[in-house]
């Protein structure tokens, strides 16, 4: 845990109280401050008043003693109205923060100069964050990883030399964290997403550019330069003084990193110098992954990582659970858990990734469905379509791709797996990647993503993929 001894004395209202809002109640109480937690959910107050804390309906309380309000990141700040707390609290003059600004500010306070890694992207963001940790890790550096791709940054080891933390970061926690300042930024990409929140497309890009803007002096700012609001972020950037790396898997770079027939390759005044090569490695097949994988080298040689063990990291790399994950091979045929891909544009990039597939799909349906996903109809084998969205996608199909209704993801991977096998083809592809949610039939696509792994694994002669 990271004590915030920044607010010691003083009291702070918490409200959310989910995993980051309850690890913030105890990295606050341990660096000296007096907490008063709030949430809508009954358990959650019940189980913060278990564990010592004042809890309160924040409505009815004086916000006058209150030096901050830490709000978790999926209560709304802005849009599309401020939730009633963030309103309170305005009229009373406290700042609002997230759990991410007070470790910045303990950061500050103690280990400034700690290396700090943050990510952001519409796209790519979860594995970026786990194959910067792994390069890390392998590079011999005390790694801590964390943030929104799953432990609260509060939970985590304190900063200090020597120890790297890498944070995945939302578009909700950069808009929580005004004093953000890591060593390394990462803007992947930007692409329509989460409007709900954030108003309009250039007001979530304004938000995703704050972490990269954001940089220490000496610092690096990592831009993905092959969308359009990324690439005027670079130049935005530029303009103002911090050090650029433009990343790009799409056009080679007169400067920066770029990726060319499967190798990683950096490029400067005119040099060119291949750094990695990422041919043949599973777990960062796709275009897709060439963004994260060029992304994270870039960062690792900004942390002084050497080419030899920045090879041996890639090559290492067992890639993210239920994201592009090979669970397992039998024969010609390879089973891929992408449970993580619930919407059209994740599943996109599964689908690219193959040549021939046998697809298992559906779920809790999202807007659009699988309309957008008719250039990779032919790479598709056969569909095996399941939960609510089984019969739309049956009928965006049409005739165009063979499919079944199978119903169930047991069903799905058993037909799947023969009509695989049966059809002689050498690179044979059962893949999970359903362009839904997981919530008609499963709790979280992780549990959905383990269950395609254990029924997977039950055929007789599946090996594990090496």
């Amino acid at each position: 845990m990271i004590p915030v001894s920044s607010f010691a004395g003083k009291t702070v209202a918490v409200f959310g109280l989910g995993g980051s809002g309850l690890a913030s109640c105890h990295a606050l109480r341990a660096g000296g401050a007096e907490v008063v937690a709030g949430d809508d959910g009954a358990d959650r107050l019940a189980e913060a008043a278990k564990a010592g804390f004042i809890t309160a309906d924040l409505r009815t309380v004086s916000w006058a003693n209150f030096s901050a309000l830490v709000l978790a990141p999926g209560v709304p700040l802005t849009h599309p109205v401020p939730h009633w707390s963030v309103l309170r609290a305005r009229e009373a003059g406290v700042e609002v923060i997230g759990d991410i600004e007070l470790f910045c500010r303990e950061r500050k306070r103690h280990a400034p100069d700690a290396p700090f890694v943050a990510i952001t992207g519409t796209n790519g963001k979860s594995t970026t964050t786990a194959l910067i940790a792994h390069l890390m890790k392998v590079a011999g550096y005390d790694t801590q990883m964390g943030g929104n791709i799953g432990t609260a940054i509060l939970s985590l080891e304190p900063p200090r030399m020597g120890r790297v933390h890498v944070i995945e970061m939302s578009s909700y926690q950069i808009d929580l964290t005004p004093s953000l300042d890591p060593t390394v930024g990462i803007l992947i990409n930007v692409s329509e997403d989460h409007i709900d929140r954030h108003g309009t497309l250039a007001n979530y890009a304004a938000v995703k550019e704050r972490l990269v803007a954001g940089v220490q002096p000496r610092g690096a700012a990592i831009v993905g330069v092959d969308d359009d609001f990324s690439r005027a972020s670079a130049d935005r950037l530029e303009q103002a003084g911090k050090r650029v790396v433009r990343i790009s898997v799409k056009n080679p770079l007169p400067d920066g990193i770029y990726v060319e027939h499967e190798t990683i390759v950096r490029a400067s005044g005119g040099a060119r110098n291949e750094i990695a090569r990422i041919g043949g490695i599973g777990s960062l097949r796709g275009l897709h992954n060439a963004q994260n994988a060029a992304c994270a080298a870039a960062t690792a040689l900004a942390l002084g990582v050497g080419a030899d063990v920045l090879q041996q990291g890639l090559r290492s790399f067992p890639g993210l659970a239920h994201r592009m994950e090979q669970v397992g091979r039998r024969g010609d045929v390879l089973f891929v858990n992408d449970s993580k891909g619930t919407n059209a544009d994740a599943a996109a990039h599964a689908l690219s990734s193959f040549a021939d597939i046998f697809w298992i799909a559906g779920g809790k349906p999202k807007a659009g469905g699988i309309t957008g996903l008719t250039d990779y109809f032919p790479r598709i084998r056969k569909a095996y379509l399941i939960g609510e969205a089984a019969a739309e996608f049956a009928g965006t199909l049409g005739n165009t791709v063979p499919h079944e209704m199978s119903g169930t993801l047991d069903v799905a991977v058993a037909q799947a797996a023969a009509d695989a096998e049966a059809s002689g083809l050498t690179d044979a592809v059962v893949l999970l990647s359903p362009a839904c949610a997981s919530f008609d039939q499963y709790r979280n696509f992780e549990i959905r993503g383990a269950k395609f792994r254990e029924l997977v694994q039950a055929l007789p002669g599946v090996k594990p993929v090496v």
